[in-house]
Protein backbone atom coordinates (compact mmCIF):
# COMPACT_ATOMS: atom_id res chain seq x y z
CA UNK A 1 0.00 0.00 0.00
CA UNK A 2 1.62 3.75 -1.13
CA UNK A 3 0.90 7.10 -0.40
CA UNK A 4 -0.20 6.90 3.27
CA UNK A 5 0.05 10.64 4.71
CA UNK A 6 2.68 9.84 7.09
CA UNK A 7 4.61 7.56 4.88
CA UNK A 8 8.24 8.21 5.47
CA UNK A 9 8.14 9.44 9.29
CA UNK A 10 10.21 7.23 11.39
CA UNK A 11 8.45 6.80 15.30
CA UNK A 12 10.65 5.71 17.98
CA UNK A 13 7.95 4.35 20.18
CA UNK A 14 8.46 3.55 24.25
CA UNK A 15 5.22 3.65 25.29
CA UNK A 16 3.77 1.29 27.62
CA UNK A 17 0.16 0.87 28.85
CA UNK A 18 -2.33 2.07 26.66
CA UNK A 19 -2.48 6.15 25.96
CA UNK A 20 0.87 5.62 24.17
CA UNK A 21 0.65 2.96 22.52
CA UNK A 22 -2.91 4.06 21.04
CA UNK A 23 -1.09 7.49 20.18
CA UNK A 24 1.71 5.48 18.40
CA UNK A 25 -0.79 2.68 16.91
CA UNK A 26 -2.72 5.83 14.95
CA UNK A 27 0.59 7.12 13.39
CA UNK A 28 1.88 3.54 12.25
CA UNK A 29 -1.82 3.35 10.66
CA UNK A 30 -1.44 5.69 8.63
CA UNK A 31 1.67 4.84 7.37
CA UNK A 32 4.93 6.22 10.45
CA UNK A 33 7.40 3.61 10.58
CA UNK A 34 6.49 2.67 14.46
CA UNK A 35 9.96 1.18 16.35
CA UNK A 36 8.80 -0.48 19.30
CA UNK A 37 12.05 -0.21 21.63
CA UNK A 38 11.53 -2.84 24.28
CA UNK A 39 13.42 -3.25 27.08
CA UNK A 40 14.03 -7.15 28.16
CA UNK A 41 15.28 -6.28 31.83
CA UNK A 42 12.02 -4.58 33.16
CA UNK A 43 8.36 -6.14 32.04
CA UNK A 44 6.03 -3.21 31.26
CA UNK A 45 2.59 -4.40 33.21
CA UNK A 46 -0.51 -3.80 30.95
CA UNK A 47 1.64 -3.14 27.64
CA UNK A 48 2.25 -6.57 26.09
CA UNK A 49 0.19 -8.28 28.93
CA UNK A 50 -0.56 -7.37 32.81
CA UNK A 51 2.45 -9.19 34.38
CA UNK A 52 5.44 -11.22 33.77
CA UNK A 53 3.71 -14.57 34.93
CA UNK A 54 0.73 -15.50 32.70
CA UNK A 55 -2.95 -16.47 34.65
CA UNK A 56 -4.34 -18.77 32.81
CA UNK A 57 -8.20 -18.10 32.97
CA UNK A 58 -11.43 -20.06 32.00
CA UNK A 59 -12.73 -18.67 28.56
CA UNK A 60 -16.08 -18.12 30.26
CA UNK A 61 -14.14 -15.77 32.13
CA UNK A 62 -14.52 -11.75 31.13
CA UNK A 63 -10.94 -10.71 32.53
CA UNK A 64 -9.72 -13.60 29.86
CA UNK A 65 -6.68 -12.23 28.42
CA UNK A 66 -5.36 -14.95 25.92
CA UNK A 67 -7.36 -16.44 23.11
CA UNK A 68 -9.07 -20.01 24.19
CA UNK A 69 -7.38 -18.80 27.76
CA UNK A 70 -4.26 -20.03 27.18
CA UNK A 71 -0.94 -18.50 27.99
CA UNK A 72 0.57 -20.61 25.46
CA UNK A 73 4.36 -20.42 24.63
CA UNK A 74 5.83 -16.08 25.32
CA UNK A 75 2.56 -15.23 26.70
CA UNK A 76 3.43 -11.80 25.83
CA UNK A 77 2.97 -12.24 22.32
CA UNK A 78 -0.62 -13.81 22.62
CA UNK A 79 -2.08 -11.17 25.11
CA UNK A 80 -5.16 -9.75 23.64
CA UNK A 81 -4.01 -6.35 25.36
CA UNK A 82 -1.15 -5.82 22.87
CA UNK A 83 -2.51 -7.63 19.14
CA UNK A 84 -4.73 -4.22 18.94
CA UNK A 85 -2.18 -1.34 19.24
CA UNK A 86 0.86 -3.38 18.53
CA UNK A 87 -0.83 -3.64 14.98
CA UNK A 88 1.16 -2.22 11.93
CA UNK A 89 4.29 -1.57 14.49
CA UNK A 90 7.85 -3.26 14.36
CA UNK A 91 9.55 -4.54 17.53
CA UNK A 92 13.43 -4.29 18.25
CA UNK A 93 14.82 -4.78 22.21
CA UNK A 94 17.43 -2.42 23.97
CA UNK A 95 17.81 -1.96 27.60
CA UNK A 96 18.50 1.68 28.43
CA UNK A 97 20.24 2.79 30.46
CA UNK A 98 23.11 0.47 29.54
CA UNK A 99 25.84 2.05 27.89
CA UNK A 100 25.80 0.43 24.89
CA UNK A 101 22.13 0.50 24.33
CA UNK A 102 22.01 4.32 24.89
CA UNK A 103 24.42 4.41 22.16
CA UNK A 104 22.41 2.39 19.93
CA UNK A 105 19.28 4.53 21.08
CA UNK A 106 21.08 8.02 19.92
CA UNK A 107 22.05 6.23 16.69
CA UNK A 108 18.40 5.47 16.15
CA UNK A 109 17.35 8.96 17.27
CA UNK A 110 19.42 10.64 14.58
CA UNK A 111 17.70 8.97 11.96
CA UNK A 112 14.23 9.20 13.23
CA UNK A 113 11.79 11.99 13.24
CA UNK A 114 9.52 11.21 16.64
CA UNK A 115 10.23 9.61 20.00
CA UNK A 116 6.98 8.94 22.07
CA UNK A 117 7.16 8.54 25.63
CA UNK A 118 4.73 8.49 28.39
CA UNK A 119 6.50 6.55 31.20
CA UNK A 120 6.21 8.72 34.88
CA UNK A 121 8.61 11.96 34.32
CA UNK A 122 11.56 10.73 36.88
CA UNK A 123 11.51 6.89 35.42
CA UNK A 124 12.13 8.82 31.76
CA UNK A 125 14.65 11.09 33.71
CA UNK A 126 16.34 7.91 35.04
CA UNK A 127 17.22 6.26 31.70
CA UNK A 128 18.90 9.76 31.42
CA UNK A 129 17.38 10.73 27.84
CA UNK A 130 16.54 14.25 27.92
CA UNK A 131 15.16 16.78 25.31
CA UNK A 132 18.59 18.28 24.69
CA UNK A 133 20.68 14.98 24.47
CA UNK A 134 17.82 14.12 21.48
CA UNK A 135 18.21 17.27 19.56
CA UNK A 136 22.06 16.69 19.66
CA UNK A 137 21.91 14.07 17.61
CA UNK A 138 18.54 15.13 15.78
CA UNK A 139 18.48 18.85 15.31
CA UNK A 140 14.63 18.82 14.19
CA UNK A 141 13.24 16.07 16.41
CA UNK A 142 9.92 16.17 17.76
CA UNK A 143 10.05 14.35 21.63
CA UNK A 144 6.25 13.92 22.34
CA UNK A 145 5.90 13.14 26.25
CA UNK A 146 2.48 11.44 27.40
CA UNK A 147 2.48 12.11 31.52
CA UNK A 148 -0.44 11.63 33.81
CA UNK A 149 -0.08 14.90 35.21
CA UNK A 150 2.60 17.11 33.22
CA UNK A 151 6.23 17.50 33.43
CA UNK A 152 5.75 20.12 35.98
CA UNK A 153 4.02 20.33 39.32
CA UNK A 154 3.36 18.50 42.81
CA UNK A 155 1.57 15.84 40.95
CA UNK A 156 3.93 15.37 38.02
CA UNK A 157 5.10 12.50 39.40
CA UNK A 158 2.66 10.60 40.93
CA UNK A 159 1.85 7.25 39.60
CA UNK A 160 -1.36 6.85 37.58
CA UNK A 161 -3.69 4.59 35.65
CA UNK A 162 -6.29 5.60 33.14
CA UNK A 163 -9.01 5.51 36.31
CA UNK A 164 -6.88 8.04 38.36
CA UNK A 165 -6.21 10.77 35.55
CA UNK A 166 -9.95 10.19 34.74
CA UNK A 167 -11.02 10.92 38.40
CA UNK A 168 -8.71 13.75 38.93
CA UNK A 169 -10.27 15.38 35.81
CA UNK A 170 -13.79 14.82 37.09
CA UNK A 171 -15.22 12.50 35.12
CA UNK A 172 -15.67 10.10 37.35
CA UNK A 173 -17.62 12.12 39.16
CA UNK A 174 -20.18 12.88 36.74
CA UNK A 175 -20.95 9.50 35.06
CA UNK A 176 -22.97 6.77 36.91
CA UNK A 177 -26.13 6.52 38.53
CA UNK A 178 -28.57 9.92 40.33
CA UNK A 179 -28.15 9.18 44.04
CA UNK A 180 -24.90 6.60 43.52
CA UNK A 181 -21.60 6.85 45.08
CA UNK A 182 -18.25 7.17 43.15
CA UNK A 183 -17.58 3.32 44.34
CA UNK A 184 -20.46 2.10 42.48
CA UNK A 185 -18.95 3.20 39.13
CA UNK A 186 -17.26 0.50 37.22
CA UNK A 187 -13.99 1.57 35.56
CA UNK A 188 -13.65 3.31 31.96
CA UNK A 189 -10.31 4.32 30.30
CA UNK A 190 -11.40 7.30 28.68
CA UNK A 191 -8.21 9.59 29.82
CA UNK A 192 -6.28 6.81 27.88
CA UNK A 193 -8.24 7.33 24.42
CA UNK A 194 -8.00 10.66 25.32
CA UNK A 195 -4.54 11.18 25.57
CA UNK A 196 -3.50 8.96 22.68
CA UNK A 197 -5.49 10.92 20.24
CA UNK A 198 -4.65 14.22 21.68
CA UNK A 199 -1.16 12.92 21.50
CA UNK A 200 -1.10 12.58 17.76
CA UNK A 201 -2.56 14.85 16.60
CA UNK A 202 -0.03 16.98 18.30
CA UNK A 203 2.78 14.80 16.32
CA UNK A 204 0.80 15.58 13.26
CA UNK A 205 0.88 19.41 13.87
CA UNK A 206 4.12 19.18 15.20
CA UNK A 207 5.60 17.91 11.88
CA UNK A 208 3.81 20.64 10.19
CA UNK A 209 4.78 23.26 12.13
CA UNK A 210 9.00 21.34 11.57
CA UNK A 211 8.12 21.24 7.69
CA UNK A 212 7.37 24.99 7.78
CA UNK A 213 10.37 26.25 9.91
CA UNK A 214 12.82 23.31 10.34
CA UNK A 215 12.53 23.06 13.83
CA UNK A 216 11.72 20.37 15.79
CA UNK A 217 9.26 20.45 19.23
CA UNK A 218 9.44 19.16 22.85
CA UNK A 219 5.49 18.23 22.90
CA UNK A 220 3.86 17.36 26.17
CA UNK A 221 0.54 16.14 26.96
CA UNK A 222 -0.66 15.68 30.23
CA UNK A 223 -3.56 13.17 29.85
CA UNK A 224 -5.36 14.72 33.06
CA UNK A 225 -5.49 17.95 31.12
CA UNK A 226 -6.48 16.66 28.04
CA UNK A 227 -9.35 14.94 29.76
CA UNK A 228 -10.46 18.10 31.17
CA UNK A 229 -11.75 19.85 28.14
CA UNK A 230 -14.39 17.00 27.18
CA UNK A 231 -16.00 17.85 30.74
CA UNK A 232 -15.90 21.62 29.84
CA UNK A 233 -19.44 22.09 29.94
CA UNK A 234 -19.90 20.81 33.60
CA UNK A 235 -16.36 22.75 34.63
CA UNK A 236 -17.98 26.57 33.17
CA UNK A 237 -21.19 25.98 35.04
CA UNK A 238 -18.84 25.68 38.16
CA UNK A 239 -16.90 28.36 36.80
CA UNK A 240 -20.27 30.53 36.04
CA UNK A 241 -23.21 29.41 38.18
CA UNK A 242 -20.92 27.55 41.40
CA UNK A 243 -23.23 24.48 40.30
CA UNK A 244 -21.55 21.56 40.99
CA UNK A 245 -23.09 19.11 38.34
CA UNK A 246 -23.74 15.22 39.42
CA UNK A 247 -23.99 11.68 37.15
CA UNK A 248 -27.41 11.59 35.27
CA UNK A 249 -27.09 8.09 34.60
CA UNK A 250 -28.95 7.38 31.20
CA UNK A 251 -30.47 10.76 31.48
CA UNK A 252 -29.42 14.12 29.23
CA UNK A 253 -29.08 17.87 30.72
CA UNK A 254 -31.96 18.73 28.17
CA UNK A 255 -33.14 16.15 25.93
CA UNK A 256 -36.43 14.35 27.89
CA UNK A 257 -37.14 11.23 27.51
CA UNK A 258 -33.57 10.02 27.20
CA UNK A 259 -32.35 6.29 28.40
CA UNK A 260 -31.60 2.61 28.63
CA UNK A 261 -34.97 0.36 28.37
CA UNK A 262 -35.33 -3.56 29.31
CA UNK A 263 -36.26 -5.46 26.05
CA UNK A 264 -37.26 -8.75 25.34
CA UNK A 265 -34.45 -11.63 26.10
CA UNK A 266 -31.99 -12.09 28.58
CA UNK A 267 -29.92 -8.61 28.94
CA UNK A 268 -31.22 -6.82 25.98
CA UNK A 269 -31.29 -3.26 25.79
CA UNK A 270 -32.44 -0.29 23.73
CA UNK A 271 -31.61 3.35 24.13
CA UNK A 272 -34.22 5.78 23.01
CA UNK A 273 -33.49 9.71 23.18
CA UNK A 274 -36.02 12.62 22.49
CA UNK A 275 -34.69 15.95 21.16
CA UNK A 276 -37.77 17.66 19.75
CA UNK A 277 -41.94 17.53 19.92
CA UNK A 278 -42.08 16.16 16.62
CA UNK A 279 -39.65 13.16 17.89
CA UNK A 280 -42.04 12.78 21.13
CA UNK A 281 -45.48 12.25 18.94
CA UNK A 282 -43.17 10.02 16.67
CA UNK A 283 -42.52 8.31 19.88
CA UNK A 284 -46.40 8.12 20.61
CA UNK A 285 -47.95 6.88 17.33
CA UNK A 286 -45.21 4.17 17.18
CA UNK A 287 -46.72 3.59 20.82
CA UNK A 288 -50.24 3.18 19.34
CA UNK A 289 -50.59 6.94 21.06
CA UNK A 290 -51.11 5.10 24.97
CA UNK A 291 -53.75 6.98 27.10
CA UNK A 292 -50.97 8.27 29.32
CA UNK A 293 -48.52 9.75 26.75
CA UNK A 294 -51.70 11.69 26.13
CA UNK A 295 -50.87 13.75 29.42
CA UNK A 296 -50.48 17.53 28.38
CA UNK A 297 -48.02 18.16 30.88
CA UNK A 298 -46.01 15.87 28.42
CA UNK A 299 -46.36 18.19 25.43
CA UNK A 300 -43.07 20.18 25.90
CA UNK A 301 -39.36 19.36 26.65
CA UNK A 302 -39.70 21.19 29.62
CA UNK A 303 -42.26 19.37 30.47
CA UNK A 304 -41.06 15.76 30.30
CA UNK A 305 -38.02 16.42 31.58
CA UNK A 306 -40.00 17.58 35.14
CA UNK A 307 -41.62 13.81 34.65
CA UNK A 308 -39.15 11.85 32.80
CA UNK A 309 -39.06 9.34 35.71
CA UNK A 310 -42.58 8.42 35.42
CA UNK A 311 -42.12 8.13 31.21
CA UNK A 312 -39.33 6.37 31.83
CA UNK A 313 -41.36 3.89 33.74
CA UNK A 314 -43.86 3.26 31.20
CA UNK A 315 -41.40 2.86 28.59
CA UNK A 316 -39.52 0.37 30.40
CA UNK A 317 -42.88 -1.33 30.62
CA UNK A 318 -43.47 -1.07 26.47
CA UNK A 319 -39.97 -2.29 25.29
CA UNK A 320 -39.85 -5.48 27.98
CA UNK A 321 -41.65 -7.67 25.15
CA UNK A 322 -39.67 -6.20 22.37
CA UNK A 323 -37.21 -7.21 20.29
CA UNK A 324 -34.00 -4.59 20.99
CA UNK A 325 -32.71 -4.74 17.49
CA UNK A 326 -36.00 -5.24 15.68
CA UNK A 327 -37.72 -1.89 17.46
CA UNK A 328 -34.99 0.36 16.81
CA UNK A 329 -35.34 -0.09 13.20
CA UNK A 330 -39.23 0.83 13.84
CA UNK A 331 -38.25 3.68 15.88
CA UNK A 332 -35.72 4.69 13.11
CA UNK A 333 -37.97 4.41 10.41
CA UNK A 334 -40.23 6.96 12.41
CA UNK A 335 -37.87 9.42 12.84
CA UNK A 336 -37.30 8.25 17.03
CA UNK A 337 -33.57 8.45 17.63
CA UNK A 338 -33.00 4.79 18.91
CA UNK A 339 -30.08 2.20 19.32
CA UNK A 340 -29.80 -1.36 21.02
CA UNK A 341 -27.51 -1.93 23.37
CA UNK A 342 -24.76 -4.69 21.40
CA UNK A 343 -22.53 -7.08 23.21
CA UNK A 344 -19.45 -7.99 21.07
CA UNK A 345 -21.35 -10.81 19.18
CA UNK A 346 -23.93 -8.73 17.61
CA UNK A 347 -21.60 -6.00 16.94
CA UNK A 348 -19.31 -8.11 14.24
CA UNK A 349 -22.91 -9.34 12.90
CA UNK A 350 -23.86 -5.81 12.38
CA UNK A 351 -25.51 -5.14 8.82
CA UNK A 352 -23.92 -1.66 9.01
CA UNK A 353 -20.45 -2.67 10.01
CA UNK A 354 -20.43 -5.86 7.56
CA UNK A 355 -21.43 -3.31 4.83
CA UNK A 356 -18.45 -0.92 5.24
CA UNK A 357 -16.25 -3.75 5.58
CA UNK A 358 -15.11 -2.37 9.42
CA UNK A 359 -13.72 -5.44 10.75
CA UNK A 360 -10.58 -7.06 9.14
CA UNK A 361 -9.04 -10.43 9.33
CA UNK A 362 -5.69 -10.80 10.31
CA UNK A 363 -3.16 -13.79 10.81
CA UNK A 364 -0.76 -13.21 13.75
CA UNK A 365 1.47 -16.28 14.59
CA UNK A 366 1.26 -16.41 18.20
CA UNK A 367 -2.65 -16.09 18.01
CA UNK A 368 -4.13 -17.36 14.85
CA UNK A 369 -6.80 -15.77 12.93
CA UNK A 370 -9.07 -13.25 13.95
CA UNK A 371 -11.28 -9.91 12.58
CA UNK A 372 -9.85 -6.68 14.19
CA UNK A 373 -11.37 -3.71 14.43
CA UNK A 374 -10.35 -1.50 11.59
CA UNK A 375 -9.52 1.99 10.67
CA UNK A 376 -10.80 4.75 12.59
CA UNK A 377 -11.51 6.65 9.45
CA UNK A 378 -11.46 6.70 5.98
CA UNK A 379 -9.80 8.91 3.50
CA UNK A 380 -11.99 8.91 -0.05
CA UNK A 381 -8.62 9.60 -1.62
CA UNK A 382 -6.17 6.79 -0.01
CA UNK A 383 -7.96 3.96 0.42
CA UNK A 384 -6.33 2.24 3.93
CA UNK A 385 -6.19 -1.01 5.58
CA UNK A 386 -4.20 -2.76 8.34
CA UNK A 387 -0.99 -3.54 7.40
CA UNK A 388 0.04 -6.37 9.34
CA UNK A 389 -0.32 -7.60 12.91
CA UNK A 390 1.00 -6.76 16.00
CA UNK A 391 5.37 -7.65 16.30
CA UNK A 392 6.50 -10.85 18.30
CA UNK A 393 8.41 -9.26 21.25
CA UNK A 394 12.05 -8.35 19.23
CA UNK A 395 10.83 -9.65 15.68
CA UNK A 396 12.47 -6.83 13.98
CA UNK A 397 16.02 -6.82 16.02
CA UNK A 398 17.77 -8.16 12.80
CA UNK A 399 17.02 -5.71 10.67
CA UNK A 400 16.86 -2.83 13.14
CA UNK A 401 20.13 -3.17 14.32
CA UNK A 402 21.80 -4.70 10.86
CA UNK A 403 20.00 -3.24 8.00
CA UNK A 404 18.76 0.35 9.96
CA UNK A 405 22.14 0.85 12.26
CA UNK A 406 24.40 -1.12 10.64
CA UNK A 407 25.31 -3.48 13.79
CA UNK A 408 28.35 -5.90 12.81
CA UNK A 409 27.14 -9.45 13.37
CA UNK A 410 29.84 -9.69 15.98
CA UNK A 411 28.49 -6.22 17.71
CA UNK A 412 25.50 -8.13 17.37
CA UNK A 413 25.93 -11.02 19.23
CA UNK A 414 27.73 -9.03 21.90
CA UNK A 415 24.66 -6.86 22.80
CA UNK A 416 22.56 -10.47 22.36
CA UNK A 417 25.09 -12.20 24.86
CA UNK A 418 24.78 -9.20 27.46
CA UNK A 419 20.75 -9.83 27.17
CA UNK A 420 20.16 -6.69 25.48
CA UNK A 421 18.69 -8.49 22.16
CA UNK A 422 16.21 -11.47 22.28
CA UNK A 423 12.46 -12.47 21.71
CA UNK A 424 12.23 -13.95 25.50
CA UNK A 425 12.19 -12.08 28.93
CA UNK A 426 14.58 -13.25 31.54
CA UNK A 427 13.33 -16.63 33.73
CA UNK A 428 14.83 -14.56 37.17
CA UNK A 429 12.46 -11.32 36.21
CA UNK A 430 10.25 -10.81 38.80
Amino acid sequence: MGNLPLEGVRVVDQTLVWVGPFCAQLLADWGAEVIRVEPLQVFQPMTRAPGVRPIKRGITDYTNDYPGGDPGDRHWNRNVLFQLHGRNKLSMTSNLPNPDCMETFLRLVSISDVVIENNVPQTYDKLGVTYGMLKEVRPDVILARVPAFGLSGPYANYRAFGSHMESVAGHTWIRGYRDAPPYTKGTTYLSDAIGGVTAAFAIVAALYHRRNTGEGQLIEVPTAEATVSYVGEAIMDYVMNRRVQGPLGNGHPSRAPQGCYPCKGRDNWLVISIGTDEEWESLRQVMGDPEWARDPALATVLGRYRLQDEIDSHLAEWTTDRDHIQLMHLLQANGVPAAPVYDQGELFADPQMRSRGYFEELTQPATGTHLYPGMMWKMAETPNRIRFPSPMLGEHNEWAYKELLGTTEQEYRRLEDAGHIGMDYPDNLG
